[in-house]
């Protein structure tokens, strides 16, 4: 077992991929779900389950498994977590029935984890001149494993391809994430104590899941329907009530003073916008560009050609400019970054509503709406580590991917019922859906900018936000004087 700090270069590289599979599975399933429902003989509404149960198994284990680095370490939990995560890829790989295969996403479910796992190594292992960046760049690799994910569908799927090819990929690299996990994380004693609240973890992840629940299949029950409508209400309910139970634990899993501080309330509100913007430009794009051009608009572009032309040239842009995202935020501090993002993907959706006739511009929208995506995933988790003491990381981080999973079902949830509420008797949507679905995104980047001035006005009300590399001065100064850092937790 590996005690000493490894190079941060490899570090990065290892969490990094290991972020990758999250990514990757996460979005695979998407182009290929009409394969899935074709090749196991169900209908649309079951398939649409695969993602379902994937997104629900991670709002329930997300924050769990935070809370479980830091209370037995992150070494122990990242390796568990890609353990049970290569194990359901395989299963996926091999099982022929939806039920077997929706056990398989439950399991690759686990994966969400590995995204406040990573922040918390991060924080522990990295001087803080060296943190933002690294950061910055594995949190690039939630977006861009996405693209990979499309493209390598496209690829494997071709021609009514088998839908188990694109699960082989995802296998390799757990295997390969795994192996490396192993040989390169260090072992650590735990930042926190308490152990973990597991009836607070119960009752978040009901509520959760009565939150998701009808987000992803509203538009098959109907969005008036008393189950749709009956969980929402619910949601409300056993969410308060967690609330309350949370105020009454000694170890609470999630503190509500933390998701009541502003300066958490920021970046939470910031990745719920942010989630929303990532579907709602991938949903928009890919399915704007395979609408046949005698529709009298769309390019009649192959789910292949709709993720190499339009999504890949902003993925490989992502993962260029994530180590330069890192330095603006070290520069000019998370709330202003944040601010430069919302102006990429207002600019980006402004244009998609407005001038979408060519493919060029369909293209310049996939790049703008991935650098807003990239610059908002480098500010959201420097936000976070700044608010929270280290022995909150984990959890805080993954209440943080939570909203972001929200901010998602929520975008998928309202393209599907825009889009497939305006389709014709030929079954092809009309324009003017895409200009909505453009408008709404355009309405998440604008939300983003408003929470950013909201926190930058705040910090100059109440003393303004310190940047990393002024951070960077406070954790040598605590490091000599032997107290806790704001940055590393060095006491």
């Amino acid at each position: 077992m590996r005690s000493r700090t490894p190079a941060p270069g490899l570090l990065v590289l290892t969490l990094a991929l290991s972020v990758t599979t999250l990514s990757l599975l996460q979005s695979l399933v998407v182009p290929i779900l009409p394969v899935i429902g074709e090749q196991l003989g169900v209908g649309a509404g079951a398939a649409g389950w695969v993602l379902t149960a994937n997104l629900l198994a991670a709002a329930v284990l997300t924050p769990v498994i935070g809370r479980l680095g830091d209370t037995l370490g992150e070494r122990r939990v990242v390796l568990g977590v890609l353990g049970v995560v290569a194990v359901g890829t395989l299963l996926a790989v091999l099982t022929t029935s939806l039920p077997l295969l929706l056990v398989a996403r439950v399991l690759q479910g686990a994966s969400y984890g590995l995204f406040p796992l990573s922040i918390s190594i991060l924080r522990r292992e990295l001087p803080a001149e060296k943190l933002t960046v690294a950061m910055s760049i594995v949190s690039s690799t939630l977006a861009v494993g996405g693209v990979i994910g499309l493209v390598v569908t496209g690829l494997l799927t071709r021609d009514g391809g088998d839908y188990h090819h694109p699960f082989w990929l995802g296998f390799g690299i757990a295997v390969v994430a795994l192996a490396l996990a192993a040989w390169v994380l260090p072992a650590r004693e735990p930042a926190a104590t308490g152990g973990v609240d597991w009836w607070g973890a119960v009752v978040l992840g009901a509520g959760l899941v009565l939150l998701l629940l009808p987000l992803s299949q509203g538009h098959t029950w109907g969005w008036t329907d008393p189950r749709t409508l009956g969980s929402l209400v619910a949601s409300v309910v056993v969410l308060a009530g967690w609330v309350a139970l949370q105020r009454r634990r000694t170890h609470p899993l999630v503190r509500p003073q933390l998701l009541a501080d502003r300066r958490m309330l920021v970046p939470n509100l910031a990745g719920l916008m942010t989630g929303f913007g990532l579907f709602a430009s991938f949903l928009a794009v890919t399915q704007f560009v395979q609408v046949p051009a005698a529709a009298g608009y769309g390019f009649g572009a192959s789910t292949l050609e709709a993720a190499v032309v339009y999504l890949l040239p902003g993925g490989i842009v992502g993962v260029l400019l994530a180590p330069f995202a890192g330095t603006v935020v070290n520069r000019i501090g998370g709330q202003a970054t944040l601010l430069i993002g919302a102006g990429s993907g207002l600019l980006g959706f402004v244009l998609f509503a407005a001038a979408r006739s060519t493919p060029w511009v369909v293209v310049l929208v996939g790049l703008t709406t991935q650098l807003a995506v990239t610059v908002a995933f480098a500010a959201l988790p420097a936000l976070v580590v700044q608010a929270v003491e280290p022995s909150e990381t984990g959890v805080a981080n993954g209440v943080n991917s939570i909203t972001r999973s929200v901010g998602s079902a929520l975008a998928s949830a309202l393209i599907i019922t825009v889009v497939a509420g305006s389709a014709d008797a030929t079954g092809l949507p009309s324009s003017g859906s895409f200009t909505v679905v453009a408008l709404l995104g355009a309405g998440s980047a604008l939300v983003t900018g408003l929470v950013a001035v909201w926190g930058l006005v705040s910090d100059r009300r109440g003393g303004r936000e310190r940047r990393p590399d002024e951070l960077a001065e406070v954790e040598r100064a605590c490091a000599r004087a032997g107290e806790w850092s704001p940055v590393s937790g060095i006491r």
